[in-house]
């Protein structure tokens, strides 16, 4: 099997390494991460200037080798989750089987996945037609990587052994546990905002400036069969995702808003 690691915290994050050291036992690896960490920029990529890549010793970040143990080549990016995962598909690594973005510091839960730079890397590898992982544990402080490392290692085998169809994507969050204290996994779908923006006014006149964070948690009451329940709950939470914003439900409400105005736009030609 073949793997690619990106992540959006950055080269020198231990949850990348965490991931990195239970994929090296299922196969081939290949990391490709920010020089700098890029949390909360989506799927943004770098279009107006060049990205520079240096090769990065693995063998600093990992324990030493052991038997059974496949290769890891890794890269730093002055770039964007996307843009590694774009680097890395098109021109450092080649096709893959596999692509992983993670082990995510912080919870990825239900509207969040549209700012998520681990959500937003893994897209690229989606769209390109691989199976994607995204993965993340439920903690921003002192976050524990042991359970998501072990499950992670266990669902890599699976598609190994089990060929998965290219169109899978998966969100997986993890609570910050043992494996011992976890209450169960559960296949979720995701739940609606799980955090607000704030806004820090500072300096005054020419010099005033603004610092946005996302910092106010505005769940509310977590919905059973949520992501956002299931973390809430000690539980494993899998939610297969795909791209698609296109609200087709809404599409005769739309018409009715719209009666009449086409032929009057059309009516406006000479």
């Amino acid at each position: 099997m073949k793997i690619l690691l990106i992540n959006d915290d950055g080269i020198n994050a231990p949850g990348l390494w965490a991931a990195a050291e239970v994929l090296r036992k299922v196969g081939e690896l290949f990391v490709v991460a920010p020089e700098q960490e890029q949390s909360g920029v989506g799927a943004s990529l770098t279009l107006h200037h060049a990205v520079k890549v240096r090769s990065v010793p693995a063998d600093q970040f990992l324990k030493e080798d052991v038997s059974g143990t496949f290769g890891v080549t890794a890269f730093a990016a002055e770039g964007t989750p996307g843009d590694c995962a774009i680097l890395a598909l098109e021109k450092l690594v080649g096709s893959v089987d596999l692509v992983v973005s993670g082990i995510n510091r912080g919870s990825n839960l239900g509207w969040d996945v549209m700012v998520s730079g681990t959500i937003g890397g893994a897209v690229q590898g989606f769209v390109r037609g691989c199976a994607t992982i995204a993965i993340s544990v439920g903690s921003v402080r002192d976050p524990k990587f042991e359970s998501p490392a072990f499950l992670l290692e266990m669902v890599a085998r699976r598609l190994n052994e089990q060929p998965p169809p290219s169109d899978l994507f998966l969100n997986i969050n993890v609570p910050s546990l043992p494996v011992d204290r976890l209450t169960g996994v559960q296949v979720t779908r995701l739940g609606n905002r799980s955090y607000g923006e704030s806004v820090r006014e500072e300096g005054t006149g020419d010099q005033k400036q603004y610092k946005i964070a996302r910092d106010r948690p505005i769940s509310g009451e977590a919905q059973p069969g949520t992501d956002m329940w299931a973390l809430k709950n000690n539980q494993v939470s899998i939610t297969p995702l795909h791209i698609g914003l296109g609200n087709t439900d809404q599409i005769p409400e739309v018409e009715s808003l719209l009666e009449g105005i086409p032929e009057q736009l059309l009516s406006q030609k000479d």
